[in-house]
């Protein structure tokens, strides 16, 4: 069997809802042993039943992580920690700023513990400097910061946040960077450091396009719903089709030469309304509503196969439904079917970081909380049962 990049490397995870658990995931999916440690009571997005709304995303977010339960507030549950410090590679904690240290659990308190510790963490405005940085931060409040709620939306509407959370996600991607990179920073130098991840640095370069309009038209410009921010490209929207939508763009002549051979409307290569990129943008609304008239003949099925054919950049609005089925993702890989009884089976995903001629290891769904608490404590502390029951019997594990 290959060994997974990451194997050997022992990663203690505090992560919270979306950011932190997501790298803890990816780390996890790389080959390192991550143990996740929550409080008594679970960490906020553990589902208390199957039918609960956060049973999916926590178990996917948690898979093939140990998971031990310990009460920080305890003073046996804080030096249970710091003796944990000792033994592993990673601490990664996406908590409120300041959590950690009101339990001498920062990243100063730990990395004289374990001077070769890679402490990282995740919180919506970085934990070095600015005026922001005591501040609480989630993703819908980070997208209205950042700019990108303020060019989401139709044009005539109120900013909208994407159902999607991509800030979230986002940042936990660069916390897992930030951690692989010192890593191999420690390798070559043998010193430890502190990874420093701001929610609002992720989402900033997501908006070259909107801040690339603004700089070349001199002024904040309407919302423009799923048209291009500054309506420079043409076609660039959502179109209707028979039995949905589809999203269609053309950033080049080429591309809009093809488009019009797909409609079966070669004429219109040569309209001079068309011919170039301005003049498309120009008649922007009539650009739409030819393509709208070829679209909303056919399924989309039928104008993703024509699309392809023709070589025109297309693709369907899969709904929720679709999109957890997708062939593409299933045969890839990306997705994997697991059962969780004989009646239910879900599409969890899987590290979209992939490795050539290297699976990333089977998901395992997220261990109960405290599961592998006594496991993990006799391991790595040497606890025997009299400890743990006494542990126990304090209320400092579960």
């Amino acid at each position: 069997m290959k060994q997974q990049p990451l194997e050997g490397v022992t990663v203690l995870d505090f992560g919270q809802v979306y950011n932190g658990p997501y790298c803890g995931f990816l780390l996890s999916q790389a080959g390192a042993r991550v143990v996740k440690i929550e409080s008594l009571l679970g960490e906020t997005l553990r589902p208390k039943s199957k039918k609960d709304a956060s049973f999916y995303p926590f178990n996917n977010l948690n898979s093939n992580k140990e998971c031990i339960a310990v009460d920080l507030k305890h003073s046996s549950g804080k030096k249970i920690v710091q003796e944990l410090i000792k033994g592993v590679d990673v601490v990664l904690q996406n908590f409120a700023p300041g959590t950690l240290e009101k339990f001498e659990l920062g990243a100063s308190d730990l990395l004289n513990i374990n001077p070769r510790l890679i402490y990282a963490t995740g919180t919506g405005y970085g934990s070095s400097e600015g005026p922001y940085k005591d501040f609480l931060g989630m993703d819908i409040t980070l997208q209205a910061i950042s700019g990108a709620m303020s060019v989401t939306g139709e044009e005539n509407g109120p900013p909208l946040k994407t159902a999607a959370a991509y800030i979230d996600f986002l940042a936990g991607v660069h916390l897992y960077a930030g951690i692989v990179t010192a890593l191999l920073s420690r390798n070559a130098i043998g010193k430890g450091s502190v990874v420093d991840i701001s929610m609002q640095d992720c989402a900033f370069p997501t908006l070259s396009t909107a801040i690339g309009s603004f700089y070349s038209i001199g002024k904040e410009l309407p919302r423009a719903g799923s048209r291009h921010p500054a309506k420079a490209i043409s076609p660039y929207n959502v179109y209707k089709a028979k039995d949905g939508y589809v999203a269609i763009i053309c950033i080049r002549e080429g591309h809009w030469r093809r488009m019009c051979d797909a409609m079966k409307k070669p004429e219109l290569k040569e309209d001079p309304r068309f011919s170039k990129v301005r003049f498309r943008a120009k008649n922007i609304d009539l650009v739409d509503k030819i393509v709208t008239d070829w679209t909303s003949g056919l399924e989309r099925k039928e104008i993703f196969r024509i699309a392809q054919e023709y070589g025109v950049i297309c693709a369907p609005v899969q709904t929720i439904p679709e999109t957890i089925e997708d062939q593409h993702m299933l045969r890839r890989g990306s997705l994997e079917k697991k059962k969780l009884d004989e009646s239910e089976e879900l599409s969890f995903f899987k590290t979209p970081i992939r490795f050539e001629n290297l699976e990333p290891p089977e998901l395992r769904l997220a261990r109960q909380l405290g599961q592998d608490t006594d496991a993990v404590l006799k391991e790595f502390l040497n606890l025997r049962e009299p400890d743990l029951r006494l542990l126990r019997e304090e209320g400092v594990i579960l």
